[in-house]
């Protein structure tokens, strides 16, 4: 089959287009997919750079989201038939084959049924990225009707869809863009208010919108300076949760305010092999398929791309200007 494989650590150069065995079922819960469509993320392209979790695994297929049609059983799987549309978050890190490629297999407990109105383009931008952010503002974030939730890097892949999750919870929301078309795609999404970063100060703008209390829940999906900065945007008492590592902090604030500061990282289930996690994560992934299906839940894709430009998607996604999600059709 086709795949892309990240022959060594290194600039976009180091994925390439090659011909590799298919996977086969070795076990009799597993299934056999084939793939129609690879979201690419931003830790895809870390992992290229940086390297992926596992020692002595390279050449690797990278690519944590799928979307395809089930096309072989193993002896137990229960859940599923042969022609089954699925979707999922699994592979691509190293240790098992990721999703840049034709066809994938895996346990039946990892995969469901994607939205039915979805497209497998569509389907395959979204587990990651809802699984990231039904994590950070729902189970960590613990997101009420009525709080007030800032969302940075509102129009990004994670960003867009937990905008319309804080608003599905009845929340009002304020987010963080770095253009006018952004901030035209966020207030489509339904936020409340909107801040150019690069033209106003979002501290100040924050406590302006809310009349100098802050935000009860920061969402923070963009790094250290951001996290640090939004400390004095965050209500007393209030929750501030990132994807990132903060770097080193003065918490004098955060104790003054008696904040909670709590981190989404999506990955660890997967890495920790914690399988009563894993298995929230693919219940998450049927209750966004409910919400795209009854029109709540909308998932934004900028540009799609055949397998074979896989170098041409990650370097689109290093600009930093993404609106929305990148997907490679296979």
């Amino acid at each position: 089959m086709k795949a892309i494989l990240m022959t060594q650590t290194g600039s976009s150069e180091t994925l390439a287009l090659r011909d590799i065995p298919e996977p086969e079922i070795t076990a009799d819960t597993h299934v056999k997919i084939k793939l129609h469509a690879a979201g690419v993320n931003p830790i895809d392209t870390k992992l290229r750079r940086g390297g992926v979790f596992y020692p002595n695994a390279l050449p690797a297929v990278l690519g944590c989201d799928g979307a395809g049609e089930i096309v072989a059983l193993g002896n137990a799987v229960t859940q599923f038939a042969v022609g089954d549309k699925v979707w999922y978050c699994h592979g691509g890190l190293g240790k098992e084959q990721g999703n840049y490629a034709e066809f994938n297999v895996l346990d039946q407990r990892w995969l469901t049924a994607m939205p039915q109105t979805s497209s497998f383009t569509e389907a395959a931008a979204g587990p990651l990225v809802l699984i990231t952010a039904w994590g950070a503002l729902y189970a960590r974030g613990g997101l009420q009707a009525g709080q007030t939730v800032l969302i940075h890097a509102g129009a990004g892949g994670v960003g867009h869809v937990a905008i319309q999750l804080a608003k599905l919870k009845g929340a009002t929301v304020i987010a963080t863009v770095s253009s006018v078309a952004k901030a035209e795609f966020v207030q489509q999404l339904g936020v409340d208010a909107v801040i150019n970063y690069k033209q106003d100060d979002f501290v100040k703008q924050v406590m302006q919108i809310t009349e100098g209390q802050g935000a009860d829940l920061v969402f923070d999906t963009v790094g250290s300076d951001v996290f640090q900065r939004s400390i004095a945007a965050t209500a007393h008492f209030g929750r501030i949760v990132t994807l990132l590592d903060p770097g080193q902090l003065d918490l004098s604030e955060v104790r003054m305010r008696n904040l909670l500061i709590g981190f989404e990282l999506m990955l660890t289930p997967i890495l920790k092999g914690l399988n009563a996690a894993r298995e929230q994560h693919v219940a998450i992934l049927r209750q966004c398929a409910e919400k795209i299906d009854r029109g709540e839940l909308r998932l934004k894709i900028t540009e799609t791309l055949p397998l074979a430009q896989a170098r041409q998607a990650h370097e689109l996604l290093e600009t930093g200007h993404m609106l929305g999600k990148l997907v490679l059709r296979i």
